[in-house]
Parts: C-alpha cells; sequence; structure tokens
C-alpha cells in the first residue's frame, strides 16, 4: 500500500511469518516407540529374576522343612550327642551327615538369625528331616532338662533291665548297661561278704538294682543309672530292716536278697509270698534240695525242655546243687524283700495239711506247687500230700 506519495512496503497481517503457522514444508514430528526387542528382553531378565526369587525362596523353605516332614512322614526319633568341644558348625556338619537336616549352611544361617544355639554336653532326641527350627529347639533345651520316663518290674533280671532301657532311651544300649552294671568299681553294702562268690556270676549286680520306675535325664550315662538303681535297693533294704537280716532270719543280708529273688520269681499272689519264704527257710534248714524250677532258668535258653535244664550240672541247677544259688536270679521287689525277712509261721497242729502228723514240731510248709490259674499255690507239708497236688495241677492243666 502506498501512503503520501512515499515508497514503502507495509506487510499485511496475513503475509508475515508468523500468520504462516506451520507449514506443510516444515519436518513433521514422529513418536517414536521403544524397541520390541528391548522389551522382550527385559521382561525375561524380569521373569528370569522373579523365577529365580521364587525357585530360591522354595528351596530355602525346603532345606528347612524338608519334604519328608511336609508329607507327614513318620521317622523314628534317634539319639544325637553333643560333645564338650563342639560348636553350631560341627554340629551342624554331624546333622546333616547323620541324616538329620538336610543342609549344613543353611541350618547354620537359620540358627544364627534365630537367637543362635547354647550347645550343652549331652544327649538329644531328635526327629530327623524335621523342621530345622524344632531341631533348634531342643538343642538349646538342656539334656538336664530332658527325660524319659523307664520302668524296670519286679523280677526283671540285670540282661532284661538292659535291654528295656536301650527299648526306652535307644541311646543307652544294652552293651554299655551290662557293661557297667560288670564294673567291679560298684559295690552296695548288702552286696556279698566274699567277693569270691561272684566269680563265674553271669552278672556281679544281680539282686542289687532296685526295680522301679526312673526318670533318666539326657546327659546321664548307664553307669549314673545303675548307681541310683543302687542307692535305692539300699535305701529300700534299711527300710524293710534288711541290715538286721542275721538277727531276724540268720542270714546275711545278701543272702535274704537271693531267697527275695527266689519269691519274686516263683510267687504270683501276694499270699503266696510268705509261704514261699518259709518253705525255702524249711528246706535250707532241713539241708534238703531246694528244687526250685525258676533257678534252672537263669541266664539260660528259655525255650530249652525242662529236662534238659535239670541236668546241667550248674551250681543255679537247685535240683543238684544244695543250699543258695551264688547270686540272685532277679532283681526283687519291695514286698519280695519283706517276705525274705518275714516268712509265714509254720501251720498249726490242726491245719489240715497236717493230718497225720502227731508233733506240731513236724508239722512244717516244705512242698508247693502251681494250682490254679491266677498264679496260686497249694502247699504241703508231706511228701504224699505233695504227689497228690501235683497229680491234681497235672489234671487241671496248670503242669506240663
Amino acid at each position: 500500500m502506498k501512503s503520501d506519495g512515499a515508497k514503502t512496503w507495509q506487510e499485511d497481517a496475513w503475509d508475515g511469518p508468523d500468520a504462516w503457522g506451520t507449514s506443510e514444508f516444515d519436518e513433521v514430528g514422529t513418536e517414536r516407540r521403544p524397541d520390541s526387542r528391548i522389551v522382550i528382553v527385559a521382561l525375561a531378565v524380569v521373569l528370569v529374576v522373579v523365577v529365580s526369587l521364587v525357585s530360591g525362596g522354595l528351596w530355602y523353605l525346603r532345606q528347612l522343612n524338608p519334604p519328608d516332614s511336609l508329607a507327614g512322614v513318620s521317622q523314628a526319633a534317634t539319639n544325637f550327642t553333643v560333645n564338650s568341644d563342639d560348636s553350631v558348625a560341627s554340629v551342624s556338619r554331624r546333622l546333616e551327615a547323620e541324616g538329620f537336616i538336610v543342609n549344613a549352611r543353611v541350618f547354620q544361617f537359620y540358627v544364627s538369625r534365630n537367637g543362635g544355639i547354647d550347645l550343652q554336653p549331652g544327649y538329644y532326641l531328635l526327629t530327623p528331616r524335621s523342621h530345622v527350627g524344632s531341631i533348634q529347639k531342643v538343642l538349646n533345651t538342656s539334656p538336664s532338662a530332658t527325660f524319659t520316663k523307664v520302668t524296670f518290674p519286679e523280677g526283671f533280671t540285670v540282661a532284661k533291665m538292659a535291654s528295656r532301657i536301650e527299648v526306652k532311651t535307644s541311646r543307652i544300649s544294652t552293651q554299655d548297661f551290662l557293661s557297667a552294671a560288670s564294673n567291679p568299681n560298684f559295690s552296695s553294702s548288702f552286696g556279698p561278704n566274699d567277693p569270691n562268690r561272684l566269680d563265674g556270676a553271669p552278672f556281679r549286680l544281680e539282686g542289687l538294682l532296685f526295680p522301679d520306675t526312673y526318670q533318666v535325664s539326657g546327659d546321664e550315662a548307664s553307669s549314673t543309672v545303675i548307681d541310683r538303681m543302687l542307692r535305692l535297693m539300699e535305701r529300700v533294704g534299711i527300710q524293710e530292716g534288711l541290715e538286721q537280716a542275721k538277727t531276724k532270719v540268720g542270714r546275711s543280708p545278701y543272702e535274704v536278697l537271693i531267697i527275695a529273688s527266689l519269691i519274686e520269681r516263683e510267687a504270683k499272689i501276694e499270699i503266696d509270698r510268705a509261704k514261699i519264704s518259709r518253705v525255702i527257710y524249711n528246706r535250707l534248714d532241713r539241708g534238703m534240695l531246694l528244687q526250685i524250677d525258676a533257678t534252672l532258668y537263669y541266664n539260660a535258653d528259655p525255650s530249652a525242655p525242662f529236662s534238659d535244664l535239670k541236668a546241667i550240672d550248674s551250681p543255679y541247677n537247685t535240683y543238684k546243687s544244695k543250699g543258695l544259688p551264688p547270686t540272685p536270679i532277679a532283681n526283687p521287689g519291695r514286698a519280695a524283700i519283706r517276705a525274705a525277712l518275714n516268712p509265714a509261721p509254720n501251720p498249726p497242729l490242726n491245719d489240715p495239711i497236717c493230718k497225720g502228723i502227731k508233733q506240731a514240731v513236724n508239722c512244717a510248709y516244705i512242698f508247693y506247687v502251681l494250682s490254679d490259674d491266677k498264679g496260686g499255690h497249694t502247699f504241703a507239708a508231706t511228701i504224699e500230700d505233695h504227689e497228690r497236688n501235683v497229680e491234681a495241677a497235672r489234671a487241671g492243666g496248670f503242669l506240663p
């Protein structure tokens, strides 16, 4: 546009660059998408990490709680010994080697993050392949605070006691117990006056171990258990008056324990004990053979025929050897000891078993035979009556 004749150029508003806007000639911007290969690789890496974490976690859990325990597979508890010089590392290695745990390093890692273990020497009852937390808990319990109840019935021999304690504790073996029972350092105030009496005896402490229920702690050895049994027999013996045996029955305390063991093995019911005791004393006083069946079976093959046992030359064969056997044949309980110290009086002359006997001094309990299915016996003062009683017992099926 021209004005006042001057040649000037005035831009129209629509002619300036500002009015041009975006030209179709400008480079059009494009949105760039991630490379699909990179995405795939990244996802794969993430997936690998996740799978590794999950797999590692599952692996770790299986080390803590093995598949056997998860499946409820029952395994017998077994003893594990911690020694005085053990460390968590050495215990872990043995736990793995003996099959209690799957991985020693995992066990140490777990224990270190869960309070550790205060190891104390002793015996621990562990269940193989149980959760390591359970094993840690048991190992953190002092063995002196864990107990196994073991009951030894009256009349058990030392050999039977040894078998019983192995079954109940599984850590004290039969041989350990028998070896300790043969240790000459053990003594009892009621032992034999002449130690030579024990020469050749199967078990020198037979009859001196009191049969009872004992709480055996996790750190006890067979020797300490035996010592407790010896001391309890002494205590019971004192309570029953065993130290006055010579005055009461004319026999040493050890001989009374031998007699008590015979009563224990022969008497089945309470009422028979004192009478069997009297039979034994009467036969000893008269120089008769005791002829007690139970002595034949002591330390003998239980399946051996009775006739074979009667033919054996042995100090325990009371059908051949006079007097008492050299040792007790079992460990008697309190009732048998009491009966041995307090035999029943002989029957009065008016008792039916004294029929035909003219003087009371001649009527005495000399014989007995099993006569009922409860283990009761019939007693006799004469051989004739005894033979009739034996025939009746055979007819009743109580004798072979």
